[in-house]
């Protein structure tokens, strides 16, 4: 079976190349606006290092010349396909409240649009770089170390270093001008520093155009979001490996998501859910109502299918308000990963059901895994507020260890993304001096595309066709670990007065409905539930004074 056929598999695809397919496009229904915005930064024309604002755990890995690094959205890009659509990726951290495909998408639309525009720079090199290689060599080696001398793309070389590059100029030009030639050598030698220049013209045409389109992107996303289209994804006929490739790594994307598998990290609380703010916790002893008789046996399971039941009615109440959303409702296999871990594992074995693990192997641990080591069940309840800004989740265990049933609900939150993320692009201006006050300065539109950011793409566009030794050449950046788009990202929610509200009213209708639910099974199957009502009212009057702390952290 060749490596394809196994992709497809664990991506859960079964169908084949079919001619006629449609190029995907993912239009603003397919996504949260907080999905295009963390897919805004495939266009941005900014500086790598700001990838470290957002989560200064990011890493830009410097290459050997510093005249072919890439900018942010270059960058970017070039992440998010390695990390997100390579054969043998790590795996992935779901993102609640983003679409991981909405992001991916973009980035391969930003890819495309460079792309033409490397081709059109690649042949404009050709004409006036081959011919005129000695010529172009020079002013490389001019531009390179320039920057050398600049140390990053934003800064100056400063009088000592532009003095430098003025005498070597000269001398260059004098040495060109006074070289012993005749004929048509002569004229190739005078022309080989001027056709350049010509060429340098041309080449900022097409940096400027393809600009202009990466910041209409850029600020679409922002407002809002736009299609992406991708042909790239498309087959165009049955050998077409690497558009087969991108397909099945956008469903592996799809299947990933929906993995019913999540990780704790300590004190990092629960990856992707956030950390855990509260927890509430009834433990009783199991008694027959009937002393004359024992309980009827029941599983843990029977009482969290129970409670999930129940959950499924929060949007429903004696009032017409407006109440809840409606909330994601799932068994979680939870395990343990530790607060520096670098990666996690997938469900594999015959327990594994694609990226998800089995529901049959979800009932066994709720009722077997619930002490010593292992993964431990969770019953989840997840809303997604604020336009996937706010992710607030509940948690629910059910635990019998002896005679003693515990239920425990606890509370986790996912703040916004940082508002890096919301920047839309700043104009590009200059001062220059009033034609009319000649006392004023006034500020005018100034190209996007500038000498030194031209020579670069020209000198990246030929080896974009060899990205892996791009990547060697100018460097990379590489996201935090264990990756997901939304929670690396994220922020604390607790300075938001109304996220704050929002999470706090979550705790005490799951609370209350968690413990309804889990009487009535208790008291179906003859357990006098006194003991278990008094603790839960006690509970009932702790939960309405909740207030957020760092439960996982223990004051030790």
């Amino acid at each position: 079976m060749s490596a394809l056929d196994d992709l497809r598999r664990a991506a859960g695809v079964e169908f084949d190349f079919a001619p006629g397919a449609q190029v995907p496009l993912s239009g603003t229904s397919g996504g949260s606006g907080l999905s295009h915005a963390i897919a805004s930064v495939a266009y941005r024309d900014v500086a790598p290092e700001d990838i470290k604002v957002p989560n200064d755990t990011a890493k830009v890995n410097k290459g050997r010349f510093t005249l072919l690094e890439p900018n942010l959205g270059e960058a970017f890009t070039r992440a998010v396909e390695t990390r997100m659509l390579a054969d043998g990726r790590k795996p992935l951290i779901q993102s609640f409240g983003v679409e991981p495909g909405v992001v991916v998408e973009h980035a391969l639309n930003a890819k495309r649009i460079r792309r033409q525009r490397d081709r059109q720079l690649s042949a404009i090199m050709i004409g006036f770089g081959l011919l005129f290689l000695p010529g172009v060599a020079i002013w490389l080696g001019l531009f390179q170390l320039r920057r050398t001398i600049a140390g990053s793309q934003d800064r100056r070389a400063g009088f000592f270093g532009m003095l430098v590059l003025g005498l070597l100029a000269v001398l260059i030009a004098v040495a060109v001008i006074r070289a012993p030639l005749d004929g048509v050598l002569r004229i190739y030698v005078w022309t080989m520093l001027p056709a350049p220049i010509i060429g340098w013209f041309v080449a900022q045409r097409v940096c400027e155009r393809a600009a202009q389109n990466l910041r209409t992107h850029w600020s679409a996303q922002i407002g809002g979001g736009s299609g992406a289209k991708i042909p790239e994804a498309v087959p165009q006929n049955p050998n077409d490996a690497e558009a087969e490739r991108i397909r099945l790594g956008l469903a592996k994307l799809t299947a990933e998501q929906s993995s019913n598998m999540t990780y704790y990290a300590g004190p990092k609380g629960i990856l992707g859910m956030g950390v855990r703010w509260g927890s509430w916790q009834l433990a009783e002893e199991l008694r027959p109502r009937d002393p004359s008789r024992e309980i009827d046996p029941f599983r843990s399971w029977d009482v969290a299918r129970a409670i999930g039941d129940q959950l499924r009615m929060l949007e429903r109440g004696p009032l017409h308000t407006g109440g809840f959303t409606q909330p994601s409702i799932t068994h979680w296999v939870v395990r343990h990963v530790g607060e520096g871990a670098g990666e996690v594992s997938r469900p594999d074995g015959p327990n594994a059901d694609g990226y998800s693990v089995s529901s049959l192997e979800v009932q066994r641990i709720c009722n077997e895994s619930q002490y010593d080591s292992g993964d431990r069940h969770y019953l989840g309840v997840q809303f997604v507020l604020w336009g996937g800004e706010l992710v607030v989740t509940m948690m629910i265990s059910v635990t019998v260890l002896h005679h003693t049933l515990r239920i425990e609900v606890t509370g986790y939150a996912l703040g916004p993304v940082d508002g890096f993320f919301r920047k839309g692009p700043d104009a590009k201006t200059k001062e220059i001096t009033d034609p009319l006050r000649p006392w004023r300065k006034v500020k005018r539109p100034a190209p996007l595309v500038e000498v030194r950011e031209v020579v670069r793409l020209a000198a990246r566009a030929p080896l974009t066709w060899f990205p892996a030794r791009l990547d060697k050449l100018g460097g990379t950046i590489a996201f935090p670990e264990p990756f997901g788009l939304r929670h690396v990202w994220a922020t604390t929610p607790w300075k938001h007065r109304f996220m704050v509200d929002d999470v706090l009213r979550t705790a005490t209708p799951v609370l209350r409905v968690a413990h309804a639910a889990a009487f009535k099974v208790l008291a179906e199957n003859g357990v006098d539930i006194s003991a278990f009502d008094s603790r839960s009212q006690a509970l009932g009057g702790q939960v309405q004074s909740a207030s957020p702390s760092k439960a996982d952290e223990y004051n030790m």
